[in-house]
């Protein structure tokens, strides 16, 4: 029975370095979450601050106060826009045989 035997010292080591291990392990994983963290909550500052620029030039511009040219060039932009998306095509190329001359002397089967 010397394989059930847990008075070997060697037995104790290993389970101490095992338990090390994987608390250190857990300890890194918890600095490199908290790292995630902190970049996560700096971009999301930047976000709101881009988000309250966008909306305040939003306000400075409404539709009454755009010229004609812009009123043209939204409405240009959703006619195409609305035109593409109705516009499917099967995308199937057909090829006719086309005899002549040339691809007789090519192909003599012809």
């Amino acid at each position: 029975m010397y394989f059930l035997s847990i008075s070997d010292p060697q037995i104790w080591l290993l389970a101490g370095i095992s338990v090390l291990v994987v608390f250190s392990i857990l300890v890194i994983l918890v600095a490199i979450l908290n790292i995630f963290t902190i970049v996560a909550k700096k971009t999301t500052e930047k976000a709101k601050a881009v988000k309250s620029t966008i909306d305040t030039s939003k306000q400075a511009k409404t539709f009454e106060k755009a010229s004609e040219e812009d009123k043209a060039a939204v409405a240009t932009a959703l006619y195409l826009y609305f035109e593409e998306k109705n516009n499917r095509e099967n995308r199937v190329l057909t090829i006719a045989p086309y005899n002549s001359a040339w691809g007789a002397q090519l192909n003599p089967r012809l």
